[in-house]
């Protein structure tokens, strides 16, 4: 065999071993990750937020529903939903037995596209080239109105375009939220105006788009959770995300970062992928552990105010 050949031969096996390892490894590695976020007003004690996005669950799903259910040992102070829940018609059980012991503790949630409409299959490249405009089809409707009454009857608020006052570990939350920016199903004039003191000033969505930031933003919101990207998915080491799959800059497809002089925003990753298209490549699964402290009173516009944002699977009795 020559040169040529051998080259083609490693090109090949090196790509068929990473689509094994994206496919059969990597998606499955359910990850937590861990920042502290200087968001609460002065004098508040420190709020432990667990943040749930893009479960994007099959009934089969097993190892996942057990992972995410384990979170409950984290004994967060409130669990915040930020939509894609389900991929399949007959999903909304799996879904409610791995969020099981998480809706005993306070809970908000939104909805996503893959709540309302079932994933379709389309072709990978257009993922990857989103300038590329097309007509959206929608799958099949999903039973998303029992996933709601369900997170309803165990206590969970849904923030769908309206504006709650709740506590949680001790603290006032004020919090709003949106339908799925994704559809273009957001109307922010229907909780934009005057935000109340609080000790945290909540936005949620499911689709990151810089309007919808700067909406929160605007009003004086403190902290924004998100999901929709995945983290972009596929990421290149070194180079990150290739694409976030909305209007949002890649650098900010995972993880915590500023909007503007007050706001925070946190991108989840997210814990799954459509059935279509299930890959993850430097870019595991997660939930996120946020610890919210108070935020310093000269506190700078860099983001220096995280003080670890860390990477790693989760140990103990979370398998």
């Amino acid at each position: 065999m020559n040169k040529f050949g051998r080259a083609l031969l490693a090109t090949t096996a090196l790509g068929t071993a990473t689509v094994a390892y994206a496919a059969g490894i990597e998606r499955r590695r359910w990850t937590l990750r861990e920042a502290t976020v200087p968001v609460l007003a002065p004098g508040s004690t420190p709020l432990r937020v667990l943040h749930l996005s893009d479960l994007h669950m099959l009934p089969g799903q097993q190892s996942k529903q057990r992972w995410v259910a384990a979170l409950a040992e984290l004994e967060p102070d409130l669990v915040v939903n930020t939509g894609d829940n389900l991929a399949h018609l007959q999903a909304v059980p799996a879904v409610i037995r791995a969020l099981g012991p998480l809706l005993e503790r306070p809970g908000v949630f939104v909805f996503g596209s893959n709540d309302y409409y079932a994933p379709r299959p389309k072709n990978p490249v257009r993922y990857l080239l989103p300038s590329a405009k097309t007509k959206r089809i929608h799958g099949i409707q999903l039973p998303w109105r029992d996933l709601r009454a369900a997170m309803v009857e165990r206590g969970w608020l849904d923030l769908t375009h309206v504006r709650r006052t709740f506590r949680a570990g001790g603290l006032e939350v004020f919090a709003a939220g949106l339908d799925d920016p994704h559809l273009k199903r957001d109307r922010y004039d229907e909780i934009a105006g005057d935000v109340p003191a609080a000790d945290l000033r909540l936005g949620v969505t499911h689709s990151p788009e810089p309007r919808v930031l700067d909406g929160f933003a605007g009003d004086g919101y403190d902290l924004v959770l998100a999901g929709h990207t995945h983290g972009g998915q596929l990421r290149v080491p070194g180079y990150g995300a290739i694409v976030t799959n909305c209007d949002l800059d890649r650098s900010r497809a995972r993880g915590v970062s500023r909007w503007g002089a007050h706001t925070w925003l946190n991108v989840s990753a997210g814990l799954g992928t459509s059935p279509y298209a299930p890959v993850r490549f430097a870019c595991p699964p997660e939930a996120s552990l946020l610890t919210l402290v108070e935020r310093p009173v000269d506190a700078g516009q860099d983001g220096s105010g995280v003080e670890r944002d860390t990477r790693f699977g989760v140990g103990g009795g979370i398998r």
